[in-house]
């Protein structure tokens, strides 16, 4: 049985420009872009890397998203799908999403760090029903998101809490191949000592 985590990547996110006195705070960004390799881990200099295929997002669970600062559960959320004040809208390019901030303090302050620049990535996190590992390249696939459990605003673009899943994943990967290294090395070494 798979073991669907949590998983996050961010993006860029920015304020748009709201008439004088507007009680409006829209933002919108991309979640996600799809067929864009990003490097998730270095391990010993080999790059691993990640691609989310065109068409993860057809058939995903993005009924009830939230949009969060920094993922948190600590802060209150900023906007909803539920209530019409998220949308999320995938296209060819990959999950877009345009979000009302609520209006209130910690709304308007995430609103301020938007527009100023200093929150210019966002972040989603997700779980993953399908993926393919391209061993040769280094490369995960993912081709199937599950449900996609919120999007965030985030002031660290690092991806602090996707290290830990990506790394348990790429490691796993990694042992394979020295693995299969050791394997073939040996195998070279009985068939030279056959013939010698």
């Amino acid at each position: 049985m798979k073991d669907n985590k949590r998983e996050i990547r961010m993006m860029e996110i920015r304020a748009q420009e709201q008439p004088p006195n507007s009680p409006d705070q829209i933002v919108e960004g991309r979640a996600a872009v799809y067929n864009t390799p990003t490097v998730m881990w270095e391990i010993d200099g080999i790059e691993y890397r990640e691609i989310i295929d065109a068409g993860a997002f057809d058939g995903s669970d993005l009924t009830d998203v939230p949009f969060k600062y920094n993922h948190s559960d600590n802060v209150m959320i900023m906007a909803r799908t539920r209530n019409k004040t998220l949308e999320l809208s995938v296209d060819s390019q990959g999950l877009f999403i345009r979000a009302n901030l609520a209006n209130t303090t910690a709304g308007k302050d995430l609103y301020t760090l938007i527009q100023r620049g200093d929150i210019d990535k966002m972040s989603f996190a997700f779980t993953v029903s399908q993926e393919m590992y391209d061993a040769a390249n280094r490369t995960r696939h993912i081709r199937k998101i599950d449900k996609v459990w919120d999007v965030s605003g985030v002031d660290t673009p690092a991806y602090n809490t996707t290290s830990i899943n990506a790394r348990s994943f790429f490691e796993l990967e990694r042992e394979k191949e020295q693995k299969a290294m050791e394997i073939a090395e040996l195998r070279n070494r009985l068939i030279l000592a056959t013939y010698l």
